[in-house]
């Protein structure tokens, strides 16, 4: 063994890889599989590795590793209009991509002649896998050229991932349920809706759901009490003056994002409409926006963050399965989602007219 490789082997506590294994009754070789994430190890074996790292405190010396398998470029491939959405993305693809010392490429793109000249252009900057975010991991024009190119990819946040393509999402079916059925159970029967961009299929899920959970409580939504939203604050704001100019006004807004959301809280303060007291709105994500405006918006949290670094953590998985030559694999991984009550929502201020 070089001395590179008796470095990357020694973690940074003093504890080593063979020493783990020992403790553990394994192989360094499966201790090195649960370290990276890889899922071709049984829960029990991958339970007794971890117990063993604890107890021996031992901790992946990156910095050495790296020296010793090369640096590991992940690419990530963006075209989303929520910068909120972006920024936790982002924040999570980052940290993860240190605890596995790897490089992370950003690439924007718009359009399919756009994605195509991104993919290239992180390919030739040496990305050895790429993950792709909403609305992208829709684009199956792009998802193809990945496959084409046999380069390991997961897409991030589709509500409809597809066979062969590794992903990380939530259930933005039950999600927008789960917000519709809450509202109701305030009392808001004359509820309105901020779709969001028809591109995603998260936008088109959290609508349906929402149509589905009303008709289900008997109730009708007039064609006047859906707005078009696009994700973005200003089509969220466009969208919040048409539904606030209607008699009577809706009592309660459900924005298909956080960003649209905070826009419907800004024209309702506008119009000197008091949230919640005149008016609830809640929204979707869980975005640092959601903290930030006031009142403090009611939505679903949706764990952007920790999709990003599970992402991050399969993607490397598919890479270093490639350079082993193990069969690929592409797993579907499923998180929870959580509905946030803040101050943005109340009861019904009046009865459905």
């Amino acid at each position: 063994m070089d001395d590179v490789s008796k470095q990357a082997a020694r973690g940074a506590g003093g504890a080593t890889v063979y020493d783990v294994a020992r403790a553990a009754g394994v192989s360094a070789m499966t201790v090195s599989r649960v370290i990276n994430g890889n899922s071709h190890v049984s829960e029990a074996t991958r339970d007794k590795v971890l117990a063993a790292i604890a107890s021996l405190r031992y901790q992946v010396n990156h910095a050495a590793r790296a020296a010793r398998i090369g640096t590991l470029r992940v690419g990530l491939l963006y075209s989303n209009p929520s910068a909120a959405f972006l920024s936790a993305l982002l924040v999570g693809a980052m940290d993860q991509c240190g605890q596995n010392g790897a490089q992370l490429l950003l690439e924007r793109c718009d359009g399919l002649s756009s994605q195509r000249k991104a993919i290239e252009r992180l390919i030739a900057e040496g990305a050895d896998g790429i993950l792709v975010p909403p609305p992208l991991c829709d684009a199956e024009e792009a998802l193809r050229q990945l496959d084409e190119i046999g380069i390991p990819t997961v897409a991030v946040a589709t509500a409809r991932p597809l066979t062969g393509v590794a992903a990380v999402r939530i259930d933005d079916y039950e999600g927008a349920r789960t917000m519709t059925r809450y509202l109701l159970s305030l009392g808001h029967q004359n509820i309105a809706f901020v779709k969001g961009d028809p591109e995603h299929t998260p936008a088109q899920l959290r609508y349906q759901a929402f149509m589905d959970t009303m008709e289900e409580a008997g109730l009708a939504v007039p064609p006047q009490r859906v707005a078009q939203g696009l994700f973005t604050y200003r089509s969220g704001l466009t969208a919040a003056r048409s539904l606030l100019a209607q008699e009577p006004r809706p009592t309660a807004i459900f924005a298909s994002n956080d960003d649209m959301a905070a826009a419907v809280i800004a024209v309702a303060h506008g119009m000197h409409l008091q949230v919640p007291e005149d008016l609830t709105v809640c929204g979707f994500d869980d975005t640092p926006v959601a903290t930030t405006v006031w009142p403090e918006l009611t939505t679903i949290h949706q764990p952007i963050g920790d999709m990003a670094r599970l992402a991050v953590d399969l993607l490397v998985d598919q890479v270093r399965s490639h350079r082993a030559g193990e069969s690929r694999h592409a797993p579907h991984r499923l998180l929870p989602y959580t509905l946030v009550t803040r101050e943005s929502s109340a009861g019904s201020p009046a009865p459905y007219q």
